[in-house]
C-alpha cells in the first residue's frame, strides 16, 4: 500500500471538513499543537464564529499527498 492509499484509507472514517480535534488525532498531535498549525497558516483552514473548520483536502496537502480525479 503507497502513502496515497493508506492517508485515503485513515482519512476515510473522517467527514469531509475536520475540527481541531479530528486533525490532531489524525495528525497524531496535541490539540494545542493543531491550532499552533492553523495559527501560523501551516494547515489552510476556516474559522466560523470560535471554531476552526478544515477540509480533508488542506490536510491531505499538509501531509504532502498528490490527489488525483479519479
Amino acid at each position: 500500500m503507497n502513502d496515497k492509499e493508506l492517508y485515503q484509507t485513515i482519512l476515510n472514517n473522517y467527514p469531509e471538513i475536520l475540527t481541531v480535534e479530528e486533525m490532531s488525532k489524525v495528525l497524531g498531535v496535541s490539540v494545542k499543537t493543531g491550532y499552533k498549525l492553523l495559527k501560523e497558516k501551516k494547515i489552510p483552514s476556516l474559522k466560523v464564529g470560535r471554531s476552526y473548520r478544515i477540509a480533508k483536502v488542506n490536510l491531505l496537502s499538509y501531509l504532502k499527498i498528490n490527489i488525483k480525479s479519479a
